[in-house]
């Protein structure tokens, strides 16, 4: 391998935003911000939108959406389409 054309691979922290759990895995990416982690010691900290703690795939809960309010509005919009 040539050397200096790889990333740094380190410890690293991923934050779940939406179930607010942590886990400390390896990775390339890197962050401004910083966690002290439960063994002591601190390492760079990202912040994720959705991990595999909060995907309805893994967890098996699917997010409920209104659907039904959004079919009500467009039949009231388009009731007297295509009348003469």
């Amino acid at each position: 391998m040539k050397s200096d054309i790889h990333p740094k691979y380190a410890a690293v922290v991923f934050r779940d935003l939406a179930s607010e759990k942590s886990f400390l895995t390896r990775s390339t990416v890197t962050s401004d911000k910083t966690v002290e982690w439960e063994d002591g010691n601190t390492y760079p900290l990202v912040e994720v939108e959705i991990s595999s703690e909060s995907h309805p795939f893994y967890t098996g809960k699917q997010r409920i959406m209104d659907s039904a309010g959004r079919v009500e509005r467009f039949n009231q919009r388009f009731k007297g389409f295509g009348k003469k």
